[in-house]
């Protein structure tokens, strides 16, 4: 069964709107005119709904691809995101060369939280990476006691290193300055669901964007990023056939 029935529109046209909205920081109403001006009448609401179904199925399918830290030293903080007027926190995770690892959105800020977002992101280690050697927090002392929790139940390295210097985690205090600035467009979620919903599609385009599933953009260029997504439903050629393409043409200027 196709991922977009009942869509009324191709599969192309929802992901290339959804894509937009997560990579560019545009309103929804930029967007509808945007749209507009290529010929794709859509109003705005529509693609409100696109982006709360496929942006999570977006990360979801591409997460083997784009997740996969490239140190073993990671960064760990958390930023304020506004939730119907009330201040939630992002917890966010990553390496020291700035690849995003993991992320998660809470309504509080505490133990239990901290706990739950470490594990989460230790969890989703591939079985031949390396757990971390070191996590740089702030001063916080909830990632202390959840740390040292993990450690105990055996989720975290016991030699890993909690270390908490302030300037190690001017990487990751940049790296949510650039996601705020897609976030700034929403002015305020409506619940805790369609926040998360819609910051799962800004982080993995700004993973992508990072370059962290370069080994599958063939192109090596904004349309090979987008051919990551597509070839994620299916849609448009396989991953060999876009490779062979280019070399095909290739022999064609050659023989001529």
């Amino acid at each position: 069964m196709s991922d977009f029935k009942g869509r009324h529109f191709e599969g192309e046209i929802v992901l290339w709107a959804v894509r937009w909205y997560c990579r560019y920081g545009v309103s929804y109403r930029d967007l509808e005119q945007m749209m507009s001006e290529r010929g794709v009448s859509v109003d705005r609401s529509t693609i409100y709904r696109w982006v709360q179904s496929y942006a999570p199925e977006i990360e979801k399918r591409l997460r083997w691809q784009w997740r996969g830290p490239r140190s073993t030293s990671w960064r760990v903080d958390e930023t304020y995101v506004k939730v119907r007027g009330e201040w939630n926190y992002l917890y966010r995770a990553v390496d020291k060369h700035g690849n995003t690892i993991e992320f998660y959105l809470s309504p509080t800020r505490n133990t239990a939280a901290a706990k739950r977002f470490l594990g989460k992101a230790l969890n989703g280690l591939k079985e031949w990476e390396e757990k971390p050697a070191v996590i740089n927090t702030d001063k916080a002392p909830t990632y202390a006691v959840a740390l040292t929790e993990l450690k105990k139940e055996g989720k975290c390295p016991k030699k890993t290193l909690h270390r908490q210097v302030k300037y190690l985690n001017n990487v990751i205090e940049a790296d949510h300055g650039k996601l705020k600035q897609l976030i700034r467009p929403v002015r305020g979620f409506k619940t805790l669901k369609t926040a998360y919903a819609t910051i799962k599609g800004f982080e993995v385009m700004r993973a992508l964007r990072k370059g962290q599933a370069s080994a599958f953009n063939l192109t090596r260029d904004i349309r090979g990023e987008a051919r990551i997504v597509e070839r994620a439903f299916s849609l448009g050629a396989s991953a060999l056939a876009a490779a062979v393409r280019p070399v095909s043409k290739q022999m064609e200027i050659e023989v001529a």
